[in-house]
């Protein structure tokens, strides 16, 4: 894999999200999957065929960013309700919730080290937050519009951001400065992240285009427009050398990056692909998107759901868990695709047509075998009014929050400003005492040439 690309063919599909699959990411230290939906829940696969997957009930709108951290014990999802949980994924369902942004939260990534997270918001801020001391830290404030997405450099002294203002920004973490803008898009930068080593950064846009930019020397380096539509996510392989990108084209697409080329095109999603994502092995990649069904190019006729746990939230977030058999709406799918040298595929422009005979690999599920549901109530011995009560004090702690938000807003807007004044302040009074030391000069001057011209004169 680090050298070759082999064909790719579809391992299996996942299917129990009940809306637009719009996240997903791999654990590297388990054969587990993350995924994220406009259902609003978040749902742990394992790749074992055999094994149950569960459903985590939170989040009160949209879900959408979702990450393991490195050491693969945490969950990190990211919602349009203004909040960022950070999830212990057991049978528990407990998750620590994070607020600070006072708009929808577009992504969250952890550092590398998995010590601090950094989240982008519609609030057009980008956050870091302590993932040890579960709190806000800081925030970049410089997008003028929605910020779509923001990572880590591998050495996390760096962070990319991009958003709906068409820029790409680089900041310095020891100096929370931005040190590089790159404004060449012709619509919303959409996604932006780091190879593997961190020399280089890749963003995508709503105007169909993939850049990859050398941070060093600050140069484009490659520049594709293989999609037909606005590029959503990406993601690179370990190795550095392939990127497979989703678009709202309903395609997934695998570039070489060594010989700067598209090799792949993978067609079975039928509406936008809103999230794609490699293993950290890079033996296999998921996509998901907004198709409420699957597409008959790489249909997996014998593979059948596998058995959901469905976690309610613990109750010290009072938060009331959701049956997510309420809505039985067509359940949409993550193909998570494995790179098989023994199958054939099509290569670029063209679909894949060995999903359907691949898709068998998946494993068959027992008939009659079910999830189970754990809903709030049943977990929760405390009576209804302790729990209302518990509700109006989290809302109020919502509000506060709320508040404290804009006033730290507005704290780093007043310091900022008083910077420019100190620094101006600082340039005016080292322009006074240029000019009264040039008087100075001048007096002197003046005098040693009376001094001098006394005598001439007196002869």
């Amino acid at each position: 894999m680090a050298s070759v690309m082999e064909d790719p063919t579809l391992e299996r599909h996942f299917k129990g999200h009940k809306d637009a699959v719009t996240c997903a990411d791999f654990n590297s230290k388990h054969k587990q999957l993350a995924s994220g939906s406009a259902d609003k829940t978040l749902m742990i696969w394992n790749l074992n065929p055999k094994a149950r997957a569960f459903r985590f009930f939170g989040h009160k709108d949209v879900i959408t960013g979702v990450q393991f951290s490195p050491a693969g014990d945490l969950v990190v999802s990211a919602s349009q309700d203004k909040t960022v949980r950070l999830w212990t994924p057991s049978i528990k369902g407990e998750s620590m919730v994070f607020k600070a942004h006072t708009a929808t939260v577009r992504s969250v990534s952890f550092s590398h080290d998995g010590q601090r997270l950094v989240t982008a918001s519609d609030d057009k801020s980008v956050k870091v937050w302590s993932v040890h001391r579960q709190r806000f830290v800081y925030s970049l404030n410089q997008h003028t519009n929605w910020v779509r997405c923001a990572r880590f450099s591998p050495d996390g002294r760096l962070i990319a951001s991009c958003g709906d203002d068409r820029t790409v920004r680089l900041w310095d973490t020891s100096t929370k400065q931005c040190i590089n803008c790159f404004t060449e898009y012709g619509g919303s930068a959409t996604f932006v992240d780091f190879n593997t080593s961190g020399t280089c950064i890749a963003s995508s846009g709503a105007d169909n285009t993939l850049k990859i930019w050398d941070i060093r020397t600050n140069k484009l380096l490659q520049h594709y427009q293989v999609h037909s539509a606005g590029i959503n996510c990406f993601s690179f392989h370990p190795s550095g050398n392939y990127l497979i990108s989703g678009s709202s084209d309903s395609t997934v697409k695998i570039l070489d990056l060594l010989e700067g080329r598209l090799i792949y095109t993978l067609h079975g999603h039928k509406g936008p692909v809103l999230t794609v994502a490699f293993s950290r092995g890079g033996d296999f990649f998921a996509s998901g998107g907004c198709d409420a069904q699957i597409s008959p190019m790489v249909a997996d006729t014998q593979t059948t759901a596998p058995a959901v746990i469905e976690v309610g939230q613990a109750l010290y977030t009072a938060t009331t868990a959701v049956n997510g058999h309420a809505n039985n709406l067509p359940a949409p799918r993550i193909a998570s695709t494995s790179l098989n040298p023994n199958e054939d595929c099509h290569s670029s422009g063209q679909g894949s047509t060995s999903g359907s005979q691949s898709g068998q690999m998946g494993g068959r599920r027992e008939e009659g075998e079910q999830g189970m549901t754990f809903p709030l109530e049943m977990r929760s011995d405390l009576p209804m009014n302790f729990s209302s009560t518990l509700e109006r004090i989290v809302q109020q702690l919502d509000v506060l929050t709320q508040t404290v938000s804009v006033l730290e807003e507005r704290l780093t807007l007043t310091e900022d400003k008083l910077k420019e004044c100190l620094f101006n302040q600082s340039q005016i009074l080292l322009q006074v005492r240029g000019e009264e030391k040039d008087r100075r000069r001048e007096r002197v001057e003046e005098e040693r040439e009376g001094e001098s011209g006394s005598p001439v004169a007196s002869a």
